[in-house]
């Protein structure tokens, strides 16, 4: 897979867990451990993001 289609994806990913977190945070029994991991995969998808575009 070349450079730019691997930022591609990520980027995508990052997308989705954005809306997905948006989604889970309007419901009113969130689960607090949930929340948190859907925010770590996030950022952990931000920073290979910037890493390969730093490429």
């Amino acid at each position: 897979m070349s450079l730019n289609g691997r930022i591609s994806e990520l980027s995508n990913k990052h997308r989705q867990l954005d809306q997905k977190i948006s989604e889970t945070q309007k419901h009113p029994s969130v689960d607090p451990l949930e929340l948190k991991d859907l925010k770590r995969q996030k950022l952990k998808l931000k920073e290979q993001l910037r890493w390969l575009e730093a490429s």
